[in-house]
């Protein structure tokens, strides 16, 4: 199966009411959730707002797992935690999940949504003039 195929078959059983449990890779969502490492659970995406991490089908090409940043009207923008630069853009009906929770490899869950993460990354948005300097000592350190 491709990665694509997987990706249907979890949006269907999300569609269908059943939360999946799916891995992420890469960094694009650092610190936030460490790709490779960590699973997001996923759950059917109602009422997504600004500050949710969700999983998207963008620019007509490919999915990916990053945090919402701005809707406007049908229109959504989303941005990796992990990147410094550089947007996706879809239609909230391209929105085919919402990331609740994330797993590590020992299984201990957090929440997402809790007051104090979203409060969290919110501030991290702001910190995009210094993202490179901070993920590089992040990533040289603790990863």
């Amino acid at each position: 199966m491709t990665d694509n195929e997987i990706l249907e078959s979890a949006i269907s059983l999300v569609d269908e009411g059943v939360s999946v449990t799916f891995p992420v890779k890469g960094v694009s969502m650092l610190p936030f959730i460490i790709g490779g490492r960590e699973s997001v659970i996923l759950v059917r995406p109602q009422d997504v707002a600004v500050g949710d991490v969700v999983l998207a089908w963008v620019e007509g090409c490919r999915y990916v797992v990053h945090r919402i940043i701005r809707i406007d009207g049908e229109h959504v923008v989303l941005m990796g935690d992990g990147n410094i630069v550089g947007v996706e853009h879809c239609l909230l009906s391209d929105v085919k999940a919402r990331a609740d929770y994330v797993v590590d490899a020992r299984g201990r869950k957090r929440y997402l949504n809790a007051p104090w993460r979203r409060k969290a990354a919110r501030a991290w948005f702001w910190l995009r003039p210094l993202r490179r300097y901070i993920l590089f000592v992040y990533k040289r350190f603790f990863l």
